[in-house]
């Protein structure tokens, strides 16, 4: 008899044949928390561990039919939002989860990579304030993507708390605020949420950098929440399996670290070698 389907999450984000970021990442990562991905391309990359060399962005109406087909097909339980790259391929990702208001949405605000290359020109994150914010049940920005989003042109530096505040009020219901990006000695996550600062986590500062990271960080946590988690609790487990995948991180190439998302598999074969 077949088993029971895990929780189902629909992934929009580009490839990366590197393997460390975009939907590599996303469907690692939710099938590690107990889920089952559902990926969207919304653009191909030419990347490997050192940087972006190039991305050509899939046609809008490809990237809607592609998730209206799996929607249509399989109940899914949330969606996760990565890279999307253009106002039309972000008003056509806005258009679909629309129809799906009741589903959490976890939008990680992908603005450039690790490496610095760019995915959003002003236009791009302007789309994302106005269409996708607003129905965003948890946005899972670094304070540099948090600072852009928020930000209107005529402030000084915002605070990362004013960042998290503004973007509340633009529409988002949740900020998972990550700390990689600032100069401390340890990486403090802040969760807000209309009543201000609800969670604070502080993990220990790892060395190198780390292609991929936030993208597992906002696939683990819609994993987490499809499987039932109230948001604080799967904030945690969510930072807890990161900072793990992080920390068995393995470079296989000439430039950044690739986080481990199957580390758990890899104990258990010590384990049970020992």
């Amino acid at each position: 008899m077949p088993s029971q389907s895990p929780p189902i999450i629909l992934c929009f984000a580009a490839t990366d044949p590197s393997g460390g970021a975009g939907l590599s990442a996303d469907v690692l990562a939710i099938a590690a928390m107990g889920g089952h991905a559902l990926p969207v391309v919304t653009g191909i990359t030419v990347q490997d561990t050192l940087g972006v060399e190039d991305i050509h962005l899939l046609d809008a109406e490809w990237v809607a039919d592609q998730a209206r087909c799996v929607l249509e097909d399989m109940p899914v339980a949330a969606i996760k939002v990565g890279v999307l790259g253009s106002v039309e391929i972000v008003a056509a990702v806005a258009e679909v989860v629309s129809d799906y208001p009741d589903l959490p949405l976890i939008l990680d605000p992908v603005l450039a990579s690790g490496g610095g290359d760019s995915f959003a020109n002003d236009q791009v994150v302007l789309a994302m304030r106005e269409l996708l914010l607003p129905q965003t049940t948890v946005l899972t920005p670094n304070s540099l993507e948090a600072r852009r989003l928020a930000n209107d042109e005529t402030d000084d530096e915002l605070t990362l708390d004013e960042a998290a505040g503004r973007l509340v009020a633009m529409g988002a219901e949740f900020v998972l605020l990550t700390g990689t990006h600032e100069s401390t000695s340890q990486v403090s996550n802040r969760l807000y949420g209309a009543e201000g600062l609800l969670q604070t986590l502080h993990w220990d500062r790892l060395p190198g950098s780390y292609h991929g990271s936030g993208c597992t960080l906002a696939a683990a946590l819609a994993a987490t929440m499809a499987c039932g988690a109230d948001l604080q609790q799967a904030s945690q487990d969510a930072q807890a399996f990161t900072w793990n995948a992080l920390a068995r991180g393995f470079r296989p190439g000439m430039g950044q670290f690739i986080p481990d998302r199957l580390f758990w598999a890899h104990d258990d074969e010590a384990d049970t070698e020992a």
